[in-house]
This record gives C-alpha cells, structure tokens and sequence, in this order.
C-alpha cells in the first residue's frame, strides 16, 4: 500500500508544500490528490517566487500585467490568486467529504504585515473575498501583533493558518488567540463550524540551531544532537490535547469548533546525517497535519515505514529539555530567534518576487 495513504488510516493528513501553474497545468497536482491522498497546500513567498521566476506559464500573463498602471504587489496577487483558486476548486471534494477537515490551501499575507495586526486583519479580510473560495487558509505569522490579528481574523469566520511558529510558547499563544476568536464568534451567533485554523510549528531548523549551539558547548552533548525538533513537537502534541479535548474547549466543541491542528512544517531534513524522513516517521497520529516539500513526499512514497508514532517516546522528550536546560540552551529564546529569522528570509523572497513584477 502507499504510504502516503497508509498515512491516513493514522488520521495524518498528508499537504503538499508547494504550488504552481506547472502543477495545476500538467495535472500533476489532480495526480496527487487522487493517487497519493493529498490533503492539502501550503504555499508561502519562496515558492511563489520559484514558479513565477522558472515557469513558462507566467510570462503571458505577467507582460499582460506590466502593460497595465498597477503596484507590483497586485500584479503578484493577480498571479497567484488565480492557481490558489484552482488549487481550492481540486481540493473542493476532499473539503466536502472531510466536512471541512481537510482540503485547504494556505495564502500568505505580505510579510512586510508580520508586525502590523490591523494592516493583517485587513489583508485576510480583503484576500477572503478576492480568492472567493470556503477552503482557503490566511496564512499569518505568529508574531506579537500576528497574534492580535488571528484572533480578529477567527471573530470574523476567516480560517487562518498560523505560520513560523517555533517552540511551545509560540503554539500557546496562537492557540489562546484561536480560542477567543471563536469565543467572540460563537457569542455574535456566528457558525464556529464554519472556521479552520491549522499551527505551524517549524522543525528542521530548530535541529540546526540547537545542534549548533549544543556543538559550542563540546562534545560531551552530542547524544542531545538531532532529537530537540521531535522532542518539541511531541510535547507540543501533548499540549494540544490537553487544551482541545479538555474540560475547557467543551462549549465551543458542542458548538460545533474544530481544535487547532497541529501542522508539523519544515519537514525537509536540513542535516544529511539524519534520515530523509526524520520529521514524518516520527511523527505520525491523529489530528495532525505534515505539509511535505517534494523531495519529502516522493520520499515517503518510495521508503516510507507507517506507524502510529507522535505519542512514543514522551518520557524521552521531557527527558530531552530538561537536559537542553541543564546545557544551558533557552528552547523559548531559540525559538524567537528563528521566528526573527524566518521573517528576513519570507522578507527577502517576497522583494525578490516583486522585483520579478514590478
């Protein structure tokens, strides 16, 4: 059997990270969805620039654009909104099946918003409309002011995927603001069941930072190497179910509100001493999401070993911060550092997707 239909039957869904025209064109994408189960698409400011600067399918399109008096950001939008709708309209019958569960597709805010919640709240609104399509996620940062924004979005039956997220206090905060949105929803007569938000919480470069680190302070810590991405994602896994199938969340589950998902993000293993499939063996089970680059998914394809495996070892990855701790490594700072991080690069490829249009 595929593995990534094998995925499934362990309540994972399986997304793509990744889209373009030469997918939607070609097929390639209905492919995947009815061959190896596709679930989802996440897409984000690097991935875009990738299709429009190597694709043949945008030159048309985007000399139509450059003939007319527009910013170059609305030429960008005018790009991609079409692929996000046609991307919408594959996934629309796994939308329906699932009972809106699954069959998403991610659409980012500008990252020059990360520190801007009403400048967000007004992008999401607006790209809501223009994408016009019941499956599509707003994808926000989970910055301070991303935080105030998702709540604003939620209130306002806007499904949001919450991106760049990196340790458990970032997951925490995104989750709270999940909570009172739909609070304020629910309590306004809106339909909590008409809202998705998914937490991305980003793993392969939280191996590299804190190999890194746990390498400056000497050899004696190399057995802590390459275990502290699946050790946070586990016991954020945890959290999860304490919040979203506990006493707390009762009233708006009898109303109809779906738990945060837990997206497991940057699932393409950074290290080439580790196994291509690090971030997805190790972390299969029900109500999660694994949005895998290519490489990944064709990977998991070829040799991937199923099982349920998110709630093994969580004695090992306590075991596995109190001993980050103890070396002196602040999991909590490591993970501001690469949300800083992550918003330079989402910075530097949406100027670099720009200049492509202006």
């Amino acid at each position: 059997m595929n593995p990534l239909l094998q995925v499934r039957t362990q309540g994972q869904q399986i997304w793509l990270d990744n889209l373009s025209r030469a997918l939607l064109n070609d097929g390639h994408l209905a492919r995947m969805i009815a061959s190896d189960g596709i679930a989802g698409v996440t897409t984000n400011p690097s991935i875009f620039h990738k299709a429009i600067a190597g694709g043949r399918y945008y030159e048309a399109d985007l000399a139509d654009l450059k003939a007319q008096a527009l910013d170059a950001e609305t030429r960008y939008e005018q790009l991609v909104i079409p692929d996000v709708r046609r991307a919408c309209d594959l996934l629309q019958a796994t939308f329906q099946g699932s009972a809106g569960n699954a069959g998403y597709v991610s659409l980012e805010v500008s990252p020059a918003l990360a520190h801007d919640a009403p400048g967000t709240v007004a992008a999401g609104l607006r790209l809501k409309h223009e994408v016009a399509r019941d499956n599509l996620l707003i994808k926000v940062p989970g910055t301070t002011a991303g935080v105030r924004a998702i709540e604003e979005l939620i209130a306002n039956g806007v499904s949001v995927n919450v991106t760049l997220l990196f340790s458990r206090a970032h997951v925490d905060a995104v989750a709270q603001a999940y909570i009172n949105g739909l609070q304020r929803l629910h309590a306004a007569g809106g339909d909590t069941r008409s809202v998705m938000s998914v937490a991305s919480l980003f793993l392969s470069r939280v191996d590299t930072l804190v190999d890194h680190e746990l390498d400056a302070r000497g050899p004696e810590f190399a057995d802590l190497q390459g275990k502290s991405a699946l050790a946070l994602a586990r016991l954020a896994y945890r959290d999860y179910l304490e919040r979203f199938h506990g006493e707390d969340f009762t009233t708006l589950r009898k109303a109809g509100a779906r738990p945060q998902y837990l997206l497991w993000a940057s699932t393409g293993t950074k290290n080439p001493r580790y196994s291509d499939l690090l971030y997805v063996e190790g972390l299969i089970g029900p109500e999660t999401i694994n949005t895998l680059p290519d490489a990944t998914l064709d990977a998991l394809r070829d040799h991937g070993t199923v099982a349920r495996t998110i709630d093994t070892g969580l004695e090992d990855a306590r075991r596995q911060f109190d001993a980050l701790e103890a070396a002196g490594v602040d999991m909590t700072a490591i993970g501001n550092r690469l949300q800083g991080e992550g918003l330079k690069q989402f910075d530097t490829a949406f100027d670099a997707l720009l200049t492509l249009t202006a």
